[in-house]
């Protein structure tokens, strides 16, 4: 593996890191991001990175803040999010990422909770979302935002700022110097929780910097590698593969502009490195899916054998396979099918990086016969967050890998996953309780997976402790919370949501007798025919009765599709407990046909 070119024991902090790059490739492009007004792709140097920051950082200290101070950022990925970040970690103070879109309910939560004295905002979007949390966050002493206001922001007015003003003010302000260690907080992460409110995860300059370094460690990286980044930098998996890593590496960030152009981004920029989680890959799959829907048989044939014969060459690659005649197919099937689809990536593709959900062996199968290297790992927030990883040539796409270079990872009790190392959090903010809950006395940080290892050392996640769910984008959903919201509706007896993995979230659903006949009435359909439960419009109508019940849950976690039963769960069945809970486990199974069908259309 080619070694990063930094040790971090010597840069000690992100910082440290910051300052090393900038010395030895000033006058090489870092960053680059679509200017509008330019209609064009604008580059920035690591020594116009630093100009910019030390700008930040006098405008920073003008506000009087003090190491430790936390300091917030809701910004869509830029070059100016790296110079916040990089601006507030070399005065010591904490920065606090919020999703871009994130709920105004959630953001004024963790404004509050972090004691945030400064918040840096993109624009209109986030302007209407602080006309609705006035009075909601009682520390922020400053609101910087890169846009000036759509209307007059009556209530934040003494203390809104226009970035370009705030920065022209504090020109000249004398930056003090600030003596930083590895152990310094660095920043809070609110994880999207498993019940309650978010969690703020305490990662210091030390778990972040040296997970970095551990990334950088698990391949063949080189000084000109392009990363585009479009998975958010307030994801951790984001922050330290697709910012930390590149910045120990030299290598060039382009921020794609969104998810609805990153077709066009990626032929714009044609990049090297994709850090994504498993939806942006099902999308792509799916696309190829359709266009191949509207082809002849012949057309999918060809496509289905281009996938076997790369599949087979890349089992070869791995050792797991022999050669075998059909693989003298390759050149052609890669000149008529394989290219089309790597071409359509950018063409240079050499990791694809997929994290922060499971992704599906199939789809990894298909994309890695097509030529599309695509290595998955595994990680969590409170371990800065990679702990797994496959390597290019040890590579069980089915697996999330192997533990990284200075991580260790063990199996406990119950099969639950462990790790251990330097990149794991200090805890959680204004929480020993939970941290206690989840690092034992030995250091050991529990995940809540159950896991195997196979004799080679790669991991494979087999069930998870806690029945959380989470889907193809990340995103976390704990399905007893939304199970009880659906059952406050006497129209439901019984529920289950399920989507581990998936793109969306279902349910499983027992309706109750007499309302469900009363129901029926309604919409003049027969309760008693097993085939009224499969009516679209039956369906429909059920399936806004329980968006009601789950109008306040997040965006992602609602249900989009529905299976329907009349006979309910039991014990004798099976499915409850003596103490009436519900088997997980043993419903899916029950179930597994009928929720496959409910995602079958993902499949084709």
């Amino acid at each position: 593996m080619t070694a990063a070119p930094f040790d971090p024991a010597a840069l000690a902090t992100l910082p440290g890191l910051f300052r090393a790059r900038v010395a030895a490739s000033p006058d090489q492009v870092a960053y680059r991001q679509f200017d509008d007004g330019k209609a064009d792709w604008v580059g920035f140097t690591w020594a116009q990175v630093a100009a910019e920051v030390a700008r930040w950082q006098a405008a920073l200290t003008r506000e009087g803040l003090v190491p430790g101070d936390r300091v917030a950022i809701m910004l869509k990925n830029s070059v100016e999010w790296v110079i916040f970040d990089q601006a507030a970690l070399g005065l010591g103070l904490v920065t606090v990422p919020l999703y871009l879109d994130d709920r105004p309910d959630n953001a004024a939560y963790i404004l509050d909770h972090a004691d945030a004295k400064l918040l840096l905002v993109e624009g209109k979007v986030q302007h209407r979302k602080l006309a609705e949390i006035a009075g909601s966050v009682r520390g922020l002493q400053r609101i910087v935002s890169l846009e000036p206001p759509e209307n007059h922001l009556a209530d934040w007015s003494a203390r809104f700022v226009v970035a370009a003003d705030w920065l022209a003010e504090a020109a000249g302000t004398p930056v003090p110097a600030r003596h930083l260690t590895p152990d310094l907080l660095a920043s809070l992460v609110y994880t999207s929780g498993t019940t309650g409110r978010p969690k703020g995860v305490m990662l210091t300059h030390e778990n972040l910097l040296w997970n970095a370094y551990y990334a950088s460690q698990c391949a063949r990286f080189d000084p000109h590698e392009v990363f585009l980044s479009f998975l958010p930098l307030s994801h951790t998996l984001e922050r330290t593969g697709g910012y930390y890593l590149p910045m120990f590496l030299g290598a060039e960030v382009a921020y794609a502009r969104s998810i609805a152009q990153l077709a066009q981004d990626l032929q714009a920029i044609r990049p090297t490195i994709l850090i994504s989680v498993p939806r942006i890959y099902e999308r792509v799959h799916a696309r190829i899916l359709d266009s191949l829907e509207k082809k002849g048989a012949a057309a999918r044939a060809l496509f289905r054998l281009a996938v076997w014969v790369g599949w087979r060459r890349f089992e070869r690659s791995q050792g797991r396979a022999v050669w075998t005649p059909e693989q003298l197919l390759w050149p052609l099937l890669r000149r008529l099918v394989a290219g089309n689809v790597t071409e359509k990536l950018g063409g240079k593709l050499k990791l694809a990086i997929s994290g922060g959900a499971a992704l599906c062996p199939q789809i990894a199968r298909v994309f890695i016969g097509l030529g599309v290297p695509i290595i998955q790992g595994y990680g969590l927030t409170e371990a800065s967050p990679v702990i797994t990883v496959n390597r290019p040539e040890s590579n069980v796409p089915s697996s999330i890998g192997q533990p990284l270079p200075g991580v260790e990872v063990k199996i406990g009790e119950d099969s639950e996953l462990l790790t251990r190392s330097r990149c794991v959090m200090r805890g959680y903010w204004k929480n020993e309780e939970a941290t206690r809950a989840v690092i034992d006395a030995e250091g050991w940080l529990h995940t809540g997976d159950q896991a195997r290892v196979d004799a080679e050392g790669h991991y494979t996640i087999i069930g998870r402790i806690k029945d959380i769910i989470v889907l193809s984008n990340g995103e976390k959903v704990p399905p007893a919370d939304m199970e009880s919201a659906i059952l406050l509706d006497p129209l439901f007896e019984q529920a289950m949501i399920v989507g581990e993995g998936k793109p969306y979230l279902a349910a499983i659903i027992v309706l109750n007798d007499e309302h469900w006949r009363a129901f029926a009435a309604h919409l003049h359909v027969d309760p008693a025919q097993p085939a009224t439960l499969r009516d679209p419009r039956v369906v429909k109508a059920l399936t806004k009765h329980v968006a009601h019940q789950l109008k306040h849950f997040p965006g992602y976690a609602q249900v989009r599709r529905l299976h329907l039963e009349l006979k309910p769960w039991t014990v004798d069945d099976g499915l409850l407990t003596p103490t009436l809970k519900l088997k997980r486990r043993e419903v899916l199974e029950r179930y597994r046909a009928e929720v496959e069908a409910l995602y079958a259309d993902l499949a084709r």
